[in-house]
């Protein structure tokens, strides 16, 4: 298993199944992709490979800055990796690629990926102006000889709209990550580096790991949130605060977490946080005993609540 960046690097010796798409965030809709695609390509001696691309097309076609994606291209890569496909390729979009043509697109992944089936989604589309449709494709597969599968895509649970990255954006975006891990399949989650803060929490008997976050990457809603804490292979219970911490009159927002059960010093350390569920807003407290009491009963209310994970 393997993640190429470029799909001029790859050179496969044994015909392959690909599925192209963003991926971004891996959700329940692509995992059912995924595993469908990963089971007809292994049971017919056939590479599975998800080909994706960096940066966002809607990042270079609408200009869109600032936080957007839902994973970097390495945690996307290596969950596609983690549901059993052979090689994802992340391929640059760029200018140059926008105008790739796609009977031009196809051909090269038939030369570097050895292509035998091509999988999307009805909608699906690639090359110069999107020209590649589906039918477009099914008609170059028939001069090329490869296959072209539409695959259904995976509904909301209220069955109105196909899952999709778009979706989860916006839940994220308003706080409402109970919602987006029921579409994910489990919770949202960021990563970073530990940081120095102002060590305030500490001050007050909650020391706050302060985390690096992609600048890309999108945060939920300022708010405090339960949660779960990576460490290497380490698994603890959290509060997540997103936001200002308006007592202390912060401008900047941050993402810090309050580890339960926890007192070590992780500065320089990688650590994971996934976002369960939304507690409340941020507020400002008059008094540092208000806010000593309040953070009380987060533990409480966010340990009861991740302790109901555990059990199922």
């Amino acid at each position: 298993m393997s993640h190429i960046y470029d799909l001029s690097n790859v050179n496969l010796l044994q015909p392959s199944i690909i599925t192209i798409g963003m991926f971004d965030g891996v959700h329940r809709g692509h995992q059912h992709l995924v595993q469908r695609l990963v089971g007809e390509s292994h049971a017919d001696n056939r590479l599975a490979v998800a080909l994706t691309f960096f940066p966002h097309p809607d990042v270079v076609l609408r200009g869109i800055s600032g936080r957007y994606y839902l994973s970097t291209a390495d945690e996307r890569a290596e969950r596609l990796l983690n549901l059993g496909v052979d090689y994802v390729v992340t391929h640059p979009f760029n200018d140059e690629t926008r105008q790739v043509r796609a009977a031009a697109f196809v051909d090269e992944m038939i030369r570097y990926l050895k292509m035998d089936r091509l999988w999307v989604g009805a909608d699906f589309a690639l090359g110069y102006k999107r020209e590649g449709d589906v039918p477009y494709l099914r008609q170059q597969g028939e001069e090329k000889g490869f296959s072209v599968q539409v695959v259904d895509m995976v509904r909301t649970p209220d069955f109105e709209r196909p899952i999709s990255s778009t979706i989860i954006r916006g839940l994220v975006e308003a706080g409402k990550v109970g919602e987006a891990r029921e579409l994910l399949g489990r919770g949202y989650t960021v990563s970073g580096e530990v940081v120095h803060g102002k060590k305030r929490g500490r001050a007050i008997g909650f020391p706050t790991a302060n985390l690096d976050v992609w600048e890309q990457q999108l945060i939920p809603a300022n708010g405090i949130y339960a949660g779960w804490a990576w460490l290497n292979d380490e698994r603890f219970m959290a509060l997540i605060n997103v936001g200002i911490s308006p007592t202390f009159n912060n401008k900047a927002i941050t993402v810090e977490a309050y580890l339960l059960d926890f007192d070590r010093d992780i500065y320089g350390q990688k650590l994971t946080i996934s976002f369960e569920k939304y507690l409340r807003p941020e507020a400002r407290y008059d008094s540092l005993q208000g806010l000593i009491e309040q953070i009380n009963r987060d533990v409480e209310q966010g340990r009861a609540y991740l302790a109901s994970l555990e059990r199922g």
